[in-house]
């Protein structure tokens, strides 16, 4: 879900995924020219290293300055009889003459080369290398219309040239040497995997890792577009940076792919999130757009990873590149709780650029109004093919996190049998599983429209109009298709108010786009400083209903909440929306205090004040998925259990015989099922006087030396991250409320809140601590009262 107001997007790359820089004379093939280019000069390169030392010398001594005596000024010998241009191929190839004088000083080719005499076969291989990347570059000059692009050849040209005649090596000089932004982006999909996935099984954990390499791949075959290309697109953005950013990458990254004796970088590997956020949604855009129209040509076992997964994978990613506050870009990802490193392991690495992949020659369209002429060297090549070369992780091989983080609560089932079991689910409405799903009639409302939003059928944006920003065309248009939406679905609210809020700064619309139409969205507006958010309008188009889209969106917008630290919606709902907002967790039961949305909020006659408060840990657009899994685990734990019981008992016939009740205990089987009998006591049937036991009991407990650390809730301030450790927190203030309200109506409810706090405490606290200790302390004090008062056996 991507986030804009007012930005321009949208205007094709000059490149696209897979492509490489095509070397001269590569042909006019899109498709294979970068591959055909590459083998040519490779080739071009080995037939000059086989040549007999003359002629290699001959070729050296054309970029050799003169050595002769009197300080001749010569910078490279000069044949008199220079060959044909183009070379014919019937000639036969001359003899080479180191006496042969040089056209400009007249000094013999031997003295432009007296120092190479003494010099290795290897070391005259490199610098014969160097040759050919010079003369490439030198072609890349002269068809290379961009300026920005022609320096930058025309710098490393010079880099080159200077090398050759000094018989150094080539050194790219820069203020920065790469890595130019930490984490890089190959580490930052990392960090997104781990952060996103490493609760699923292998299997659809190797899936992803196999989209990340895909993604990867496409990043370090991407042709940038120019930075005058980028100002006519995006004027708004950084263009000094962008620029910055270009010229690094030309160096480093996509020269070097052909000019070998450059030094030759990963773009995924020096760069970071700032180049990433600068190419990916114009990317993202082209790499759907052209896996939609080659979806034919994909090879069978390639199909539903392109078109169905990756899509939702491109998206989920996209909005961890735009927050601001997403973790993955930290440097700190996986630092732990002790304040520890943790050894990362590289989960992908990104595939060897030397051999791409490609599936198809259809050549990407290009704007040639906008492109111009362009050099060998930005050459464009079609392949959305999924590179997944490089060493591939095993699918049994976990991602690795950090399991000791995790504190296991009282009563968890071991970890080693969920996995065991999960190895042994093949739900089809798993994350990644096929689409059959649909087909099920328990299927959950938002299925259909997830499964749509993996496939790209439907697309979710926050947008919303602005007054510092040049309009955008699109943007302005997805508006008046909200209002119009809001206005047809929502008649008793006026056209004008809803066209005053739709499109007021203040307020968002999370739109729902399908096949470029708006169908339906939720207008919004967020307060963060009293921490909740209104949601105005909410309406799906009346052909596009019943499709559970209502639910996805509403789910789309919990998510956005959350990743900016609001966690409460209010809304006014009429009659008729009352029971779709129960669907969504609303209740008429408000926690946000009054004062915080009185005077804040708009009050509607006639509707009712709804509110929902959201959970930061639940992943709400993947919600039903979840517990859809829980349940397959939990009904296989069942059948396990079921199958370690075996034997199977007769039913019961004595209640046929005038027998109202039997012991527990005494059922055939029960103990093999794991039931235990609790402690006996009696149990006081007069409520007052159950009332005046337990709280003489509390009372003591209350009084107890030993008691301190529990008289009060715990506050969030003195135990960090308490109330996500435990689940059903306990104390003895809440505990003297419950009774004064006579809540405990039996001695077991008294009983199990104040097992409570001590089980609590021993969770959260280590054995050493002195709240452990007065914890056993105390409930040795407990227990002694209850058997006093005959509550239990002694």
């Amino acid at each position: 879900m991507s986030e804009s107001a007012g930005v321009q997007q949208g205007s094709p790359a000059i490149g696209a995924a897979g492509s490489a820089p095509a070397a001269p004379g590569a042909g006019g093939t899109e498709g294979s020219g970068a591959t055909v280019g590459s083998a040519r000069i490779a080739a071009k390169k080995a037939q000059l290293r086989s040549s007999p030392r003359p002629k290699k010398l001959e070729k050296l001594g054309v970029y050799s300055s003169c050595k002769a005596e009197g300080g001749c000024k010569c910078n490279g010998w000069k044949s008199q009889n220079p060959p044909p241009t183009p070379p014919r191929t019937d000639q036969q190839p001359n003899t080479v003459n180191l006496l042969e004088p040089c056209r400009s000083c007249s000094h013999t080719l031997g003295d432009h080369v007296t120092h190479l005499e003494n010099v290795s076969e290897e070391e005259m291989s490199r610098l014969l290398g160097i040759v050919l990347d010079v003369e490439y570059l030198y072609t890349c000059v002269h068809k290379e219309e961009d300026a920005d692009t022609k320096q930058v050849y025309f710098s490393l040209f010079k880099l080159l040239r200077k090398c050759i005649l000094q018989m150094g090596k080539p050194v790219v000089e820069a203020q920065e040497s790469p890595p130019f932004e930490k984490p890089s982006i190959e580490q930052g999909v990392n960090n997104f995997v781990q952060y996103k996935f490493s609760h699923l099984p292998s299997k659809e954990r190797q899936t992803i890792v196999e989209l990340a390499k895909m993604f990867l791949n496409q990043i370090n075959y991407w042709q940038l577009e120019t930075p005058s290309q980028r100002r006519q697109r995006a004027p708004a953005d950084d263009a000094v940076g962008y620029k910055v950013n270009y010229t690094r990458w030309l160096c480093y990254c996509n020269v070097p792919q052909f000019c070998d004796s450059l030094p030759r970088y990963e773009t995924t590997q020096i760069f970071g999130r700032t180049l990433l956020r600068s190419v990916f949604t114009v990317m993202r855009k082209q790499l759907l757009e052209q896996a939609r129209q080659e979806k034919d040509t994909l090879p069978p076992e390639k199909r539903t990873l392109i078109l169905t997964h990756f899509p939702k994978f491109l998206s989920m990613l996209e909005e961890e590149v735009y927050s601001h506050s997403s973790p993955i870009w930290s440097e700190d990802f996986l630092v732990g709780s002790t304040g520890g490193q943790i050894p990362i392991h590289t989960v992908i690495s990104a595939p060897p650029v030397a051999r791409p992949l490609y599936y198809s020659t259809s050549p990407v369209s290009v704007d040639p109004s906008s492109c111009g002429s362009v050099s060998p060297a930005r050459k464009t090549a079609s392949a959305l093919e999924p590179s997944l070369g490089g060493q591939k992780r095993k699918p049994s091989e976990p991602i690795p996190h950090d399991e000791t983080k995790k504190l296991r609560i009282v009563g968890d089932i071991p970890m080693e049998l969920i996995n065991e079991v999960m190895a042994t689910i093949t739900d089809p409405t798993s994350m990644l599983g096929p689409e059959t799903s649909l087909l099920s009639a328990h299927s959950a409302r938002d299925e259909a429209a997830r499964l749509e939003e993996r496939r790209g059928v439907i697309e979710f944006h926050v947008i919303g109009n602005s007054l510092n920003q040049k309009p955008n065309k699109r943007i302005l248009m997805w508006l008046v298709g909200l209002q119009n939406v809001f206005s047809h679905q929502l008649p008793r609210m006026p056209k004008e108010y809803i066209t005053r809020l739709v499109f007021d700064p203040k307020h968002k619309t999370l739109s729902l786009i399908k096949d470029g139409r708006v169908i339906g969205g939720i207008c919004f507006r967020m307060f963060p400083s009293q921490g909740f958010t209104e949601i105005v309008f909410c309406a799906v188009t009346s052909n596009e209903q019943v499709k559970g889209y209502g639910t996805h969106l509403m789910n789309h917008l919990k998510e956005y909440h959350i990743k900016h630290d609001i966690l409460n919606f209010l809304t006014y709902a009429d009659e008729y929306a009352i029971g779709y907002f129960k669907k969504q967790g609303f209740s008429k039961d408000i926690k946000v205090p009054k004062a915080k949305y009185l005077g804040y909020i708009k009050d509607y006659e006639g509707a009712t004040l709804m509110g929902c408060e959201l959970n930061p840990s639940i992943p709400y657009t993947e919600f039903s998925v979840i517990i859809k899994k829980q349940k397959e685990i939990i009904k296989k734990l069942i059948e396990r259990k079921q199958a370690q019981i075996r034997k199977v008992y007769p039913g019961l016939s004595c209640f046929k015989e005038g027998v109202r009740q039997i012991p527990i205990e005494s059922i055939p089987g029960i103990r093999e099922t794991g039931w235990k009998p609790v402690g006996k006591g009696k149990e006081l049937k007069d409520p007052d006087q159950l009332y005046s036991t337990l709280k003489t009991i509390l009372q003591h407990v209350k009084s107890h030396q030993n008691a301190w650390p529990f008289m009060e809730p715990v506050k969030k301030t003195e135990a960090p991250g308490y109330y996500q450790v435990i689940r059903f927190p306990m104390d003895l203030k809440t505990m003297s409320e419950r009774l004064k309200s006579r809540y405990y109506t039996t001695r077991k409810l008294f009983m199990a809140d104040m097992q409570r706090i001590f089980t609590n405490c021993r969770e959260y606290n280590p054995p050493e601590s002195q709240y452990y200790k007065c914890a056993n302390l105390l409930e040795k004090v407990f227990y002694t009262k209850i058997k006093e008062a005959g509550l239990i056996e002694k």
